[in-house]
Formats: structure tokens, C-alpha cells, sequence
């Protein structure tokens, strides 16, 4: 099995930075893409970054203020989150595209609040 976990979360004020890490261990036989989603109360879960191989991509909402990076030989990606919005404030979970299936973090909540 396939284990990740997040960190970085917190409580931030408009217009602050973040920076979320996600590391994966475990019976880790191939990698498509990792990435980032996240999910406000009563709203579903959404892609925010995700990046296959050496191409990232991002939602439209988050795109020039959020950038999403990989370490192939450690299994880790990162998200660093710039001029944050109250609308940001969600749990941001951690993905795994192992090809076969996906892998989900346990979450790591980010308020955007004055």
C-alpha cells in the first residue's frame, strides 16, 4: 500500500503564503502524476494542481498565484500558495496517480481569514 502525508496548513490572512508538502512511501511502484485537490464545506472535491511528469497544470481559480512542484527520487510534491483569498479556505488533500489507482492523504486544513 501507498501512504501520504500532508503538512503546511494553517490559518493565514488574506494575501498571505502558504506552502503545503506531501510525501509518499510505501509499496510505491509507479507514479502518472501527483497533485493537489481540495474541498470546502458542503462543496465537492476539486483538482487545484496536479503535475505528469514535468507538466503541471492548475484550476483556473488558483492559476498564477499557486505553483506546484515535484521531487521524483524523494516522492514528494509541493504547493506553494501565493496571495491567498477567503475562498481558498478548504482541507487540501494530497493525490497519488499510480496509473492502476489513487492514493489519498488524510487532509490538511487552510483557513484564509482576517
Amino acid at each position: 500500500q501507498v501512504h501520504l502525508v500532508e503538512s503546511g496548513g494553517g490559518l493565514v490572512q488574506p494575501g498571505g503564503s502558504l506552502r503545503l508538502s506531501c510525501k509518499a512511501s510505501g509499496s510505491i511502484f509507479s507514479i502518472n502524476a501527483m497533485g493537489w485537490y481540495r474541498q470546502a464545506p458542503g462543496k465537492q472535491r476539486e483538482l487545484v494542481a496536479d503535475i505528469s511528469g514535468s507538466v503541471p497544470n492548475y484550476a483556473t481559480s488558483v492559476k498564477g498565484r499557486f505553483t506546484i512542484s515535484r521531487d521524483n527520487a524523494k516522492n514528494t510534491v509541493d504547493l506553494q500558495m501565493n496571495s491567498l483569498k477567503p475562498e481558498d479556505t478548504a482541507v487540501y488533500y494530497c493525490n497519488l496517480d499510480s496509473g492502476w489507482r489513487h492514493y489519498w492523504g488524510q487532509g490538511t486544513q487552510v483557513t484564509v481569514s482576517s
